[in-house]
């Protein structure tokens, strides 16, 4: 997987955490949305916010940078680019958080019906990957 960023005109310091729906596309899980949402370092994050200042969003200390087809992340609910790229898998120009996290992030979420059915997606790989794994 390589992931287009050159609409950005930036070149990240450190690889972007792929999140959302890329992820659920990567592990095979569904089709991904128009979007690709990513978390990223925090130099990354204040240099692209510094280039793209009108397209900030702000959801409860969340901030995103929302330009191009890219939601572009500090956070999700106070989980930063640390927290969340351990277990990534490493792609050519990005990580992929790990299907543990995934999970987790879309818990957070899981209000809203979307969201639930990933999660039950989700859970359902990661079971089936156990299970495989000990026959």
């Amino acid at each position: 997987m390589k992931l287009d960023f050159s609409a950005l005109q930036y070149n990240f310091r450190h690889k972007p955490l792929l999140i959302a729906g890329r992820a659920m596309e990567y592990y095979g899980l569904r089709k991904a949305g128009a979007d690709t949402d990513l978390v990223i370092h925090p130099e990354d994050h204040r240099l692209l916010a510094e280039k793209y200042p009108e397209h900030i969003k702000d959801l409860y200390g969340d901030i995103g940078i929302c330009e191009f087809g890219f939601e572009i992340w500090n956070q999700i609910c106070t989980f930063d680019y640390f927290y969340l790229k351990s277990g990534a898998a490493e792609e050519e120009n990005c990580l992929v958080v790990s299907p543990e996290k995934l999970l987790f992030l879309k818990a957070l979420a899981m209000e809203v019906p979307k969201h639930h059915r990933d999660l039950e997606l989700i859970v359902k790989k990661v079971l089936d990957d156990a299970y495989r794994e000990k026959v």
